[in-house]
């Protein structure tokens, strides 16, 4: 018999992947990864991802469903490379992506040393996505349900973290998830998605970052493209490229956060057109099966919640310089540029 381990944050999505694995006669236990304690963050509130009440709901399923259930204290790796890498790129002007280094260090490394370990084949995650084996390689795939496909976030998975994965909600939407759920009797299958960083639960970011860090960021100036000032930031760690709300400057016609400048602490603001270009690069790539020679004809895309755009993809060493067939809005230092073949992830980077 084959055996399991479902990765349970006390959301719906995992809770009918434990089910499916269940029924599919899988020998199971269910974890959580406490990942921090919320006076580590600097909160009280109960009701975020991982909290206390996640952890009751994960348990109530998978005694439910007969499962053994176990809580597993990762939060010195969350905190080192999650954490302090999301500070850390703020403070260097970029953007970070989070959920992406939680489920490359978190769910598919340790989690997946723990299957290891404990002699389990799989780990089993709630993620809107889907593997193919053919020949020996495995594929990542986007999940059917366009509108919650998760393979962007998915990107950094390897050849053998994919042969010990299963994504067995693929296949199905959203909507068919919650009706599987009302009627396996489960306690959160109304219960509303996550749209916060967990460990920023409130979104305010940059309070979170002076709370961690007790560090005050100073103000500056904002700058149009030519080098005017415009006004006063209130410290350069609170805007992101592509930020319209929050700026408080009156400049008669909307403006946009275009880039920033550590050395001189500006923030430069501009027209959505300026946010337009046509190249990225990006390094600490991932190819999902081989690294191609040369340069390929793909798509891309920037965002999670964005559609992918045509473009040339040319690997030059370790980085990748992409060039869209059209310009694309608001690209930002430190998110992932994930390169698609149809509904096949070919890898993802960094931008940079």
């Amino acid at each position: 018999m084959k055996k399991a381990i479902i990765a349970m944050s006390g959301g719906v999505d995992s809770s009918v992947a434990a089910c499916f694995m269940v029924k599919k006669g899988y020998e199971c236990i269910g974890a959580t990864m406490k990942l921090y304690d919320n006076e580590d963050i600097g909160i009280s509130r109960e009701k975020t991802c991982c909290s206390l009440d996640d952890i009751e709901d994960a348990g109530n399923i998978a005694r439910k469903l007969g499962m053994p259930y176990y809580v597993f204290n990762f939060k010195d790796e969350f905190e080192k490379k999650v954490i302090d890498k999301f500070v850390t790129t703020y403070e260097q002007g970029g953007t970070p992506n989070p959920c992406i280094d939680c489920n490359r260090f978190l769910k598919f490394e340790k989690l997946m040393q723990r299957m290891y370990e404990l002699k389990y084949d799989y780990v089993v995650t709630g993620h809107y996505a889907r593997i193919e084996e053919r020949d020996g390689r495995f594929y990542l795939k986007k999940g059917l349900d366009l509108s919650k496909d998760q393979s962007y976030v998915l990107y950094s998975l390897t050849q053998e973290q994919l042969s010990h994965t299963l994504f067995p909600l693929g296949e199905f939407s959203k909507e068919e998830i919650r009706r599987i759920a009302e009627q396996e009797g489960f306690i959160n299958a109304k219960k509303r998605d996550s749209q916060d960083i967990c460990f920023v639960p409130d979104g305010d970011y940059a309070a979170f970052i002076e709370r961690y860090t007790g560090k005050t960021y100073p103000e500056g100036k904002f700058v149009d493209i030519n080098g005017n000032e415009l006004g006063k930031h209130s410290g350069i760690i609170k805007y992101t490229i592509g930020q319209r709300k929050g700026l408080g400057l009156a400049a008669g016609h909307p403006v946009y956060v275009i880039s920033k400048n550590l050395e001189e602490n500006t923030v430069t603001v501009g027209s959505n057109e300026d946010l337009m270009t046509d190249t990225l690069e990006a390094d600490s790539f991932n190819w999902i099966y081989e690294k191609p020679d040369g340069k390929i004809k793909c798509a891309a895309k920037t965002r999670y919640n964005m559609k992918e755009q045509p473009c040339i993809a040319h690997i030059e060493g370790d980085r990748v310089v992409v060039k869209f067939d059209s310009p694309v809005r608001a690209v930002t230092s430190g998110q992932a540029v994930v390169l698609y073949d149809s509904e096949y992830v070919i890898g993802g980077g960094t931008i940079i």
